[in-house]
């Protein structure tokens, strides 16, 4: 996975790796198990300062998306439903109401949202359904 930083957004850096790492993830494009670089290696590829890797990764781990594991590094975590079902749709109605109340206020109508869940749903990788 190859991780940026912008230095100009109003987004400190340590959370602009925590959103790139939890989209890969549900994008599919890193798995459970796989190694993520080491705090000093992506400190030296982005030109940052160590602790801000070691904070992102802190507070990824924290919330269940990593496992370090000592001597041999940091992974990515397997997905865990530890949140009842109830609470998991009250957080995903939130975050809906958050992307629609952006859509209306850009103008779209609710075709043109529609049309684009649509499109961008195709690029992430869902659980398989229970059962199946």
């Amino acid at each position: 996975m190859q991780f940026q930083c912008d230095t100009t957004a109003r987004v400190p850096i340590y959370r602009q790796l925590m959103d790139q790492v939890r989209e890969a993830m549900a994008r599919g494009r890193i798995q459970p198990g796989e190694r993520l670089p080491s705090v000093r290696q992506l400190a030296r590829e982005l030109v940052v300062n160590p602790n801000t890797i070691a904070k992102a990764y802190s507070e990824l781990e924290r919330v269940g998306v990593l496992n370090t594991r000592p001597g041999l590094g940091v992974f990515i975590a397997k997905p865990q439903a530890d949140l009842s079902s109830k609470v998991r749709k009250q957080r995903l109605l939130a975050a809906l109401d958050l992307c629609l109340t952006e859509a209306v206020h850009l103008g779209f109508t609710e075709g043109e949202v529609t049309a684009a869940w649509t499109q961008q749903i195709k690029q992430f990788q869902f659980p398989k359904a229970r059962g199946a």
